[in-house]
């Protein structure tokens, strides 16, 4: 008998997105998270640039820019995600809120309150729409990856901010 569950792989987004992240034109949604954050860091730079600071030395970037969007997406959008959405889908369809899942909105709650370890209350509120788009592509294309790339480029892109308002 074939078994039609998915595996703890699948649920936990371990496997190439749909489409691929290579594909072109790129899928609008990955699109689009890329474009509108060049907005959002240019008014960071321009409204609270002085007051944000820039991974120093090559392994605090590192970190930073790969090592933690990595280890966060694979623990945020894989494993508590995943089960999120199995546990918030009990007739196969996940619960929603609006245009947003529950699974989605819980594991956003908990990526708060990681950020709240380290950062004021603000900086750590300011993670919220980030983690709804990051999501939101974890859902969209079945897979975590998509929402590792983002973190990088995210974090790259506000370090970048970082390092540029201090110059």
């Amino acid at each position: 008998m074939h078994s039609t569950q998915p595996t703890l792989m699948q649920e936990c987004g371990l496997t190439w997105p749909k489409p691929a992240l290579t594909a072109w034109p790129p899928d609008a949604h990955l699109a689009l998270a890329v474009l509108l954050a060049l907005p959002a860091w240019l008014a960071l730079g321009l409204l609270v640039g002085g007051r944000m600071h820039a991974p120093v030395g090559w392994v605090a970037w590192a970190s930073f820019a790969l090592v933690q969007p990595l280890l966060e997406e694979l623990v945020f959008r894989g494993i508590l995600q995943g089960q999120a959405l199995r546990l918030t889908s009990p007739s196969g369809q996940p619960r929603r809120l609006g245009p947003l899942t529950l699974a989605n909105l819980l594991v956003t709650l908990g990526f708060v309150a990681l950020h709240l370890r380290a950062q004021p209350l603000a900086w750590a509120l300011a993670v919220v729409v980030p983690s709804l788009v990051l999501g939101h592509l974890r859902e969209r294309m079945g897979s975590v990856w998509p929402a590792v790339l983002m973190h990088a480029i995210y974090n790259t892109g506000f370090g970048l901010t970082a390092w540029l308002a201090q110059r």
